[in-house]
């Protein structure tokens, strides 16, 4: 049986029992399988075209605070009563501080406050340019306000998007006019060409089928509290140590992918997070993705990873905190990003470690790169042997996250004999470490090519929209406004 306490629906224990699931598991994928279904309905027959944004506005948020009492019962009132707190404090206090302890609502509420203080209460030759581009410039209805918060495609699992996406989204002004070739032909009032999501839904879909199926019987043979096991400490070698942790967290990684890659392909199917067309006329649908697989999987550098990981979170990170910081933005940012999670101390050791891991990653990348770039083959052998640390001392820093508890991640640690803490430390004591300026950035400036080209906001507008090249734009644009990236 598994039977666990909830304060959600136990109108599917039953399923539960069968599959041998938590009822709270189950009900979140029934309910975002249910989304997608309403995200399908929603995009057809509440077209914007033809539907006005008040019930468009409307529809979205009642189905979504149906799917939270579903999901957590009482305490989706308790969501819901934060949520029109929080509106009443941002008309009072004009948005200078929010804070709000649930994480997607977190973000989302932190986000408009800035993004309206910006609009509202700063001179715009105070802001960058991607300040400029988000910020809000009138106060939300309190429709509005709950729409963007409590809309069925995101209210479960985000991810998390702008004010302004979400709104231009519901207002039907998120399709450019023509696509790609059509440059020339005047745009004629109503003339706008709406892409299909069906085929980025589809493909996404399948990603989530992958990820679910590797869950469910790879991940639970390969749990990532072996690596704590005193049997497992005392009898294997350090190779097969290594190699284990490696694949013990790569093991954990897909019910991620499962989550945020369902979370995507609902609001594509609503027919939000369409981001432009690439140069062969393709449209791209990856404005709110949350990661890319194949970039995390292949990183070659702590922040080549962090950069494809939760990606809407990493942004957020940056632009609540990590721009905004006057000292230290690197270690306020994995501070904030700590205390957002939650309050297991595991959580707090993962992220201090990040600290320590990002600032000697970003030493050793600037004193030493640049000695392997030619001839290819030694730029191979760098690549690969860069995976290799990046792969393991990912998972060093990540184990206290899953295990959670203090004695648990000190037992690995101390397993491991701090390693990759002492390694750290030494390469910032004797490493000279470039300080970065607001404005300059320690990394090589990656040309962009014609293709390459980004938005006013540092997206790209490239053709590939599962490649590094959103990161490079995002790097070139905020160094035009006198910023540096999170992770640089």
């Amino acid at each position: 049986m598994a039977t666990t306490s909830t304060t959600g629906s136990t109108l599917l224990q039953p399923l539960s029992n069968a599959v041998q699931l938590p009822i709270d598991q189950v009900n979140f994928v029934v309910c975002q399988l249910f989304a997608l279904l309403a995200a399908v309905w929603f995009r057809i027959y509440l077209r914007s075209s033809k539907t006005s944004s008040f019930i468009r506005h409307v529809v979205a948020t009642l189905l979504g605070l149906y799917l939270a009492l579903f999901c957590f019962g009482w305490y989706a009132l308790h969501f819901l009563v934060q949520s029109g707190i929080s509106y009443c404090i941002m008309i009072i206090i004009g948005v200078e501080n929010m804070h709000n302890p649930m994480m997607i609502i977190t973000q989302k509420i932190t986000s408009l406050a800035y993004e309206i203080h910006d609009g509202m209460f700063r001179k715009d030759e105070e802001l960058t340019s991607a300040q400029r581009g988000l910020a809000v410039r009138r106060m939300p209805s309190l429709l509005e306000y709950l729409s963007y918060n409590c809309n069925f495609m995101g209210i479960l699992a985000g991810p998390l998007c702008s004010y302004r996406d979400y709104i231009t989204f519901i207002e039907g002004r998120a399709h450019p006019r023509t696509p790609p070739g059509t440059a020339g032909k005047e745009d004629l009032p109503g003339d706008r060409a709406e892409p299909s999501p069906n085929v980025a839904v589809i493909q996404k879909l399948f990603v989530c089928g992958l990820s679910l199926f590797f869950h469910l019987t790879i991940s639970k043979t390969l749990p990532v509290e072996y690596n704590i096991d005193e049997h497992f400490q005392a009898t294997a070698s350090w190779p097969t140590k290594v190699v284990y942790l490696y694949i013990s967290l790569l093991a954990a990684r897909p019910k991620y992918y499962f989550a945020w890659t369902l979370a995507d392909a609902i609001n594509n199917a609503a027919g939000f997070g369409f981001r432009g067309y690439d140069e062969n006329g393709t449209a791209r649908w990856d404005l709110i993705s949350n990661l890319r697989i194949q970039q995390i999987e292949m990183s070659t550098s702590f922040k080549m990873f962090l950069d494809n990981w939760n990606i809407q979170t990493a942004l957020w990170l940056k632009r609540v905190c990590y721009e905004r910081a006057s000292l230290s933005p690197t270690i306020q940012t994995f501070v904030l990003s700590a205390i957002w999670h939650g309050v297991y101390p595991g959580y707090y050791l993962t992220f201090l470690t990040g600290v320590v891991m990002t600032l000697a990653a970003r030493a050793m990348r600037n004193n030493f790169r640049h000695y392997f770039l030619e001839p290819p083959q030694l730029k191979l052998l760098y690549d690969i042997l860069t995976w290799v640390v990046t792969q393991v001392a990912i998972s060093y820093t990540v184990v206290p996250f899953v295990l959670l508890s203090v004695k648990p991640s000190f037992m690995f640690y101390s397993s491991w004999y701090y390693c990759l803490h002492i390694a750290g430390i030494l390469v910032l004591l004797l490493l000279p470490v470039k300080k970065t300026q607001r404005g300059k950035t320690t990394h090589e400036n990656v040309p962009l090519s014609r293709s390459e080209k980004c938005d006013e906001r540092g997206n790209s507008l490239g053709q590939n929209s599962f490649s590094t090249t959103n990161n490079v734009c995002n790097q070139n644009q905020e160094i035009a406004s006198r910023h540096s990236s999170l992770k640089q």
